[in-house]
Formats: structure tokens, C-alpha cells, sequence
């Protein structure tokens, strides 16, 4: 609940400083502009007791406070100025909407009183400053508050929608002469109580029951773990009935961390880019307790009869806090709309110990053997240019456990689903559901200001990586210790690699980096990151990167590896993925002979 003010409000940037403050925010990130003025102002008088961060892109700056909610799971909020300055957030705030990260995203808006006039960098040609309208798609609500006298409503209204329930991006647009304007003390006086916590929903108590009896008939049962598991903080819940029923645990890819993957009950992800253990125990299961997961493509091989999940035969428990989730792509046997953690803690009080199933168990172990000895050999690989698989290993084997991995979107991130194990919650950090590249970028900065003393490293493509370079800028500015491993394979190679495949072998078009004689080309990111003021090296042999991640931890400074990737090794393919109406590929391991 929001405290008393510390002092008299006087404008409409004082109230949302002061409202800010009181609800124990303790950054915003930003980039200046002439709409947004009258609120770094107010912000000027607190800057003891909040913190502004300035970036040099937008979408940076909704970045960070997506990361920074992934770890410390409380919002942070953002400003940006409006026309350009509002527009270029809109890809962070879709990654965050699509996700459930939750974030206040403040953005400034002409005067009212130039409304409908067309000044300068106005949205919208036929209703006035209508940038409203842009984000509407991808945040939960958005405000607009035209007087002074409606801020105290929409602020208390935003913080409580933006964390409860299924979390998410909120908006509020300020006119310029609104933080200018006076906040009426009438106003501010009724809605003094803001910004509540929710009690958050358990499951129906019948349908608990009935869960636990289709769960303890089960021979083949699996756990589906989501993100929605990270989210209600259910992880030890999780583990707790998973070894009361003796049940395997399948994470979603956005669910990895959910689950230690050094679980003996431990499956690994789903989905096309997932291990044999996960996919082909959720095809072959008669019964699927999900949580948090809305079954997603990637997630479920496209949704293709029984290349990740065959449901129905299959018969599906699904558990979800959002209800538009529920039986959107599966039909569930019996529906559980409820918080993961409380519906765990439900089922744990009721339910009795698990029978054995020997014979399920040592299926199992047959697919993760043969899993291991296919993945395993190349960790160690000495080939160059470097193998991903050494590069996963290492970064594996250097991380420390505390230590949190974000993953930007490119076929490095299949390399990571693929093979890195997460032992702990939010230590693999990803963008999933709208994967706008960028996330892994400048999401990093915004993480490792939530956990100061965790090592934070950031996986991002070459592609990726060049687009919001600023990051490290602004990470030297602020000093702020991320370190960045640049996935150089010389292209845009997840898009590529479905080129090749979709549309066949030599339909190569704008997915590669070459010059103009059609080599391969690529910048030298390593100097890139010097010239801003970060360390920089470029790694070419396997042996190399280790000693040039642990050095570049140690340092504590923002510092970039440039890592040469051979851009020719694929993951193997235990699941699938569809775009129609190009036939889908097979997999190209453990299919057809469990």
C-alpha cells in the first residue's frame, strides 16, 4: 500500500515522481525528449531517492526494465518523449506484453491545448494524440490522463493491473501541460489507499481431486513446467510433488530454470529444438499435468499430432492463471484456472505417494542415454572456427550457479534450449513469445541492476547484437558490469538455416553478412565495444573463450567477446516446427524407433 507523502504535491511530475517513489521503484529508464521535459523535472528534485537512467534508444530502455522485472519480479517504469521517441519502445513493450513482464511506460504527449493542430511530432492524423492507439495491442491497459486531476486514478489503477494477475506492461500518456499542471488535493486524497496486492487464485477443490485420481491411474504421466511456474515463484512446489508422485518433469523452453536440470526426474525442454527425454515423453504420455504454458509453436513442435504432444490420446490437466490460455490449443481433460504455485501446494496436501513405474522410469532412461551419448562428444570439441557446442559447454562451466544468462533471439538461442542446463529460476533468461531482437542485448543491463552481485553474461547474434550496441554505452556510462558474447556466425542464420530448408539449398537471399564481392563479412565487435569504453576481444579458438569469459567476469567492467561460430553445425532435431503451407521437417533424431 503507498505511504504517505513525504511532501505536498505541486504538479502533475512531482505526484507521479512522488507516486513512484512510494510504491519503493527504485529506477527509470529513458531518453529525453521535448514531450517528456515537465517529468524529468520532477524527477530532478527526488534524484536521491530515485534513480534515472538515460539510453541512446528507446527500445533500450524497455529492455531494461523487462530484464529487470525477470529477476527482481517488481516493475521499474520507463519515459520516452513523443512521436519517434514513444514509437521506437513499441517492439520492447510487445516482447514484455507477449512474456508477462510487467513495466510502467510513461510517455510524453503534446499539450492539450495544440491537440488537433498538428505539432510537432503529434500521433495520430485523424483522432488527436492518439499514440494511445499504437500501443494498444500490447499492454494491458493504457491510460491518458488529460488533467492533473485524473493522474492519482490512472496511476493507482496501473500499478494495480500492471503485477496482478498475469503480469504485464501498463501504459500512461501525459500531455505535456499535465505535468506541469497542478495535482487537485481532492483528487489525490481518494485514491490515497492505491496500488493493492492481490490475493492470488487457487484451483477448484473438485477439480484438484479430480486431477490427483487422473494422476495416480497414470502409467506414463509427465509435469509440463512454464514460464508461469517462474512467475508465481512455484519452483520448490514443483519439485516437491514431482518427487511425492514420482513423476517426470518436462520444462517449456521459456520454462527452462523452472526445473534443475540435474534432476534424476529431470527431462529437459520441449518442443522443436528440445531434448529426446522431454519430447519423447510428452508424446508417449497418457496423462500431462501442464502448468503455466500456453502451448506455444515452438514449444510443441507447430501443434503436430504427436511430434512433441499427441493430446488427445494424451489426456491433459492444464493449470493456468490466465483463462484465455486454457484450451486455446489442446483440449484439456480437466481445466485448472488457478496460480501455479497455490494449485501445487493444493495437490501436494492431497496427494499420496506415486507408484514406481519401473517400466515408464527405465523407458526414459533409455532416450536420455542415448540423448547424452549423441549430444555429449562435441562439448569438447577443438574444431575452428568453434563448435556450438563448446561454446554452450564452456559458458555452462564457467557461469557460476547465481550467475544469469540472457539469450537474444537467433539460432544461438536454439543452441541454448538445446543444450545448456539451468539449475536454478531466472538464471536463463530469454525473449519468447513476440522474441524481438534486442532483448538480450539491452535486457541485461536491467537484470544485473536487480542482482548487483550475480555475474550477468548476454548471448545475442552478430545480427542482434548491432542493433542495439548503444547498450554497452550506456553500460560504461552507468557502469554497469554485463558482459556480452557475441554469436558471430556472419549472418542472420536461424533465417537462413530455413531458407535452406523450407525453400531449398541454394535459395540463399539477405540472411548472410558479406561485401561486395560476396564474401563473408563482419565487423569487429571487439574494437566496437573499445571505442565505447568497454573491454573487447575477439575469440577464434575453442581453447580461448573460457580464459576470455572468466577474465571478462572478473574484470568487472562491461566487456564484449567477439566469438567466431562455425555457422554450418545445426542442433538435432528431436521435434519440428510448421510454417504452411511448406511441408514441415522431420526430425532428425530418435524418431520413429521409441
Amino acid at each position: 500500500m503507498i505511504q504517505t507523502r513525504k511532501k505536498p504535491t505541486e504538479t502533475g511530475a512531482a505526484y507521479i515522481t512522488d507516486f513512484l517513489i512510494n510504491q519503493q521503484v527504485p529506477y527509470v529508464f529513458g531518453l529525453c525528449g521535448h514531450g517528456i521535459l515537465g517529468l524529468l523535472d520532477g524527477l530532478f528534485d527526488r534524484s536521491d531517492e530515485i534513480k534515472t537512467i538515460s539510453v541512446h534508444h528507446e527500445s533500450v530502455a524497455a529492455f531494461m526494465a523487462d530484464g529487470y522485472f525477470r529477476i527482481a519480479q517488481r516493475p521499474v517504469a520507463t519515459y520516452t518523449s513523443c512521436g519517434p521517441g514513444s514509437t521506437n519502445l513499441v517492439v520492447a513493450i510487445a516482447a514484455a506484453m507477449a512474456d508477462s513482464s510487467a513495466m510502467l511506460n510513461i510517455t510524453g504527449n503534446v499539450p492539450t491545448t495544440q491537440w488537433n493542430r498538428g505539432p510537432f511530432q503529434e500521433s495520430g492524423k485523424y483522432f488527436q494524440g492518439d499514440f494511445v492507439n499504437v500501443l494498444r495491442p500490447y499492454v494491458k491497459r493504457s491510460y491518458q490522463p488529460t488533467r492533473a486531476e485524473m493522474l492519482p486514478l490512472a496511476l493507482r489503477q496501473a500499478f494495480d493491473l500492471m503485477s496482478n494477475g498475469r503480469p504485464g506492461p501498463v501504459h500512461l500518456d501525459v500531455p505535456l501541460n499535465v505535468f506541469a499542471e497542478p495535482v487537485d488535493d481532492d483528487a489525490a486524497a481518494r485514491e490515497a489507499w492505491s496500488a493493492q496486492t492481490w490475493h492470488r487464485p487457487a484451483g477448484d477443490p473438485g477439480a484438484i481431486d479430480d486431477a490427483l485420481r487422473m494422476l495416480a491411474a497414470a502409467e506414463r504421466p509427465v509435469i509440463v513446467a512454464g514460464h508461469g511456474v517462474e512467475l508465481s515463484c512455484a519452483e520448490a512446489a514443483l519439485r516437491a510433488l514431482a518427487e511425492k508422485l514420482r513423476i517426470p518433469v518436462a520444462t517449456t523452453p521459456f520454462g527452462k530454470g523452472t526445473f534443475d536440470a540435474s534432476h534424476p526426474l529431470s527431462l529437459g525442454a520441449t518442443g522443436r529444438n528440445g531434448s529426446l527425454p522431454a519430447n519423447g515423453a510428452c508424446r508417449n504420455a497418457d496423462v500431462v499435468l501442464a502448468l503455466g504454458t500456453r502451448f506455444d509453436d515452438r514449444a510443441t513442435s507447430a501443434w503436430l499430432p504427436g511430434f512433441t504432444y499427441a493430446i488427445p490420446p494424451t489426456k491433459l490437466i492444464h493449470v493456468d492463471i490466465d483463462p484465455t490460455e486454457i484450451g486455446k490449443n489442446f483440449e484439456p481433460a480437466i481445466a485448472i484456472l488457478g496460480d501455479a504455485k497455490l494449485v501445487l501446494e493444493q495437490l501436494l496436501q492431497r496427494a499420496s505417494d506415486g507408484p514406481p513405474r519401473a517400466a515408464w522410469h527405465t523407458r526414459i532412461a533409455a532416450w536420455r542415454k542415448r540423448w547424452d551419448d549423441a549430444t555429449a562428444p562435441q562439448r569438447g570439441s577443438d574444431a575452428v572456427p568453434i563448435r556450438p557446442e563448446r561454446v554452450v559447454a564452456d559458458l555452462r562451466r564457467v557461469v557460476p550457479p547465481d550467475g544469469i544468462v540472457f539469450s537474444d533471439v537467433g539460432v544461438h538461442h536454439n543452441w541454448l534450449i538445446s543444450e545448456y542446463d539451468a539449475h536454478r529460476p531466472r538464471t536463463l533468461v530469454q525473449t519468447w513469445g513476440f522474441a524481438s531482437m534486442g532483448f538480450g542485448v539491452a535486457g541485461p543491463l536491467g537484470a544485473k541492476l536487480a542482482a548487483p552481485h550475480s555475474p550477468v553474461v548476454a548471448v545475442c547474434g552478430d545480427g542482434g547484437f548491432v542493433m542495439n550496441a548503444s547498450a554497452v554505452l550506456t553500460a560504461v556510462e552507468y557502469d554497469i558490469p554485463v558482459v556480452w558474447v557475441v554469436w558471430n556466425n556472419f549472418g542472420y542464420c536461424a533465417i537462413r538455416d530455413q531458407q535452406l530448408g523450407y525453400f531449398g539449398g541454394d535459395r540463399e537471399l539477405a540472411t548472410s553478412f558479406t561485401d561486395s564481392s560476396g564474401a563473408l563479412y563482419s565487423a569487429d565487435y571487439a574494437m566496437m565495444a573499445r571505442s565505447m569504453g568497454a573491454l573487447g576481444a575477439t575469440v577464434e579458438r575453442p581453447q580461448d573463450f573460457a580464459p576470455q569469459l572468466e577474465a571478462a567476469i572478473a574484470s568487472g567492467r562491461p566487456a564484449v567477446l567477439d566469438v567466431r561460430i562455425d555457422r554450418e553445425v545445426r542442433p538435432l532435431a528431436t521435434g519440428s516446427w510448421d510454417l504452411p503451407p511448406r511441408p514441415h521437417p522431420m526430425p532428425n533424431f530418435g524418431w520413429g524407433d521409441e
